[in-house]
Order: C-alpha cells, then structure tokens, then sequence
C-alpha cells in the first residue's frame, strides 16, 4: 500500500522538493502552504497529491487538517515537518525583538509539536510511521555561534522536541534533518547547495524500514552532534 504523507511548507523550497519526490516514489502527499491557493497551485504540479492550507502555529488550523486527513485519506504514514521562519538574521541577541523571538518559537519549535500531537494517533495506527523534522546546523549547540539568535534556539528546541517524541512514538522513526544551506527563498541565491541536495536526506528518513533509526539528528544521511 502506498504511504500517505503529509509535507507542511510544500508549496515551495525543500519542502515542495521533498513532496515532489515522494510522490515520485508512489506517495499519496498532502501539500500544505499558508493558503489554500498556494497549496493548490504547488499540488497541481505535483501528480496525485492533494492541497490543504496550513498555519501551523494556530492549533485551529492544526485541527481542521487533521480533522480533513482523518475524513478524506484515513490514514497517515509520514509527516515531515518542514515548515519555519527566519525573521531575525543579523540581530545580535541582545537585540532581539520579544515579539519575534516569541513568533519564531511558535512557528520553528511549537508548530511541529502542535501538528505532530494532533496527527500522533493516525501515525500510531501506521504500520511503519515515519516523522521528519527540518531543523538546521544553526540549531546545533555544539557549533552555534551568534547568528541569527531566535531562528537558532527556535531549532535547537526542535531538536529537543524530537528527541522526546522519538521517545513518546516508540513504534515511529522519528528524527530531524539539517539540510545545509539551501538556494531557497530563505537560503538565498548565493547558498552552495540546490533544493534537492537539501531535500536528499529528508526523503531517505521520510522512506525508513520499519527498525530504522530513531531520535537522531542527521546531515548527508549521517547522524551528527547535537
């Protein structure tokens, strides 16, 4: 049977990538973008996948899809969490704004957990659940340096979320991605990797056996520190 996967952000970037290339390897993907327009212009590009807006940090919007997926598809087998923002690149964080750093927290770090919590039971129903979450080498605290202060913990609290739901999902393999700088909207022209070098390690965790690895953070399909 084939997987049912859900990509949130895949209206365009990694994330549109990542739902193009699922769907090439038989998936059923749900495409979301923050309007119901966006997402069906990318799933029309997209062979048999389906559209559906999403603001991943509004626990409504969250409900109402989940509500959508249960009615329309029944089931889910992959969610990949992969959308994010960065609003504060070149602020010091003795600078930060409260009223970003909170915004940036409840999309990068809170978003996922919210769609993850909401979709746990259909994922527990899976033979084979599979969580990806997008989180970035600005978030490893074992390198992070100055840059970009509420997008980098925003990311390394991802990281902290994926380890305590690898733990609560026993059955999933649950695991985060950094997917290096990326020629995206948010990378910039001048990143040194394309869109499907950044979306190369997503898909080969968003298509693990059952018995892969779990609670790990990974880059070029290799665990590394957090």
């Amino acid at each position: 049977m084939d997987d049912v996967a859900l990509v949130t952000g895949g209206s365009r970037g990694i994330g549109f990538e990542v739902a193009r290339e699922l769907a090439h390897r038989g998936a059923i993907v749900i495409v979301t973008g923050t309007t119901e327009g966006t997402a069906r212009i990318a799933s029309e590009k997209i062979p048999r996948s389906r559209a559906h807006a999403l603001d991943i940090s509004d626990r409504r919007s969250v409900a109402a899809l989940a509500s959508w997926i249960r009615s329309e598809l029944g089931r889910l087998d992959v969610l990949v969490n992969n959308a994010a923002v960065l609003l504060d690149e070149g602020t010091s964080i003795l600078e930060t704004d409260p009223a970003l750093f909170e915004t940036t927290m409840r999309t990068n770090a809170l978003g996922p957990l919210l769609v993850t919590q909401a979709l746990a039971p259909l994922l527990e129903a899976s033979v084979n659940p599979r969580v990806v979450n997008v989180s970035s080498g600005a978030g490893q605290i074992s390198s992070m340096t100055s840059y970009a202060p509420a997008y980098s913990i925003s990311k390394a609290a991802l990281n902290a979320v994926t380890v305590m739901l690898a733990a609560a999902l026993p059955r999933a393999r649950v695991n985060c991605v950094d997917p290096g700088w990326v020629r995206t909207d948010m990378g910039g022209p001048g990143a040194p990797r394309s869109v499907a070098q950044g979306a190369d390690t997503i898909v080969w965790l968003a298509t693990l056996p059952a018995g892969g690895p779990t609670g790990g953070f990974y880059k070029d399909k290799k665990r590394i520190p957090w």
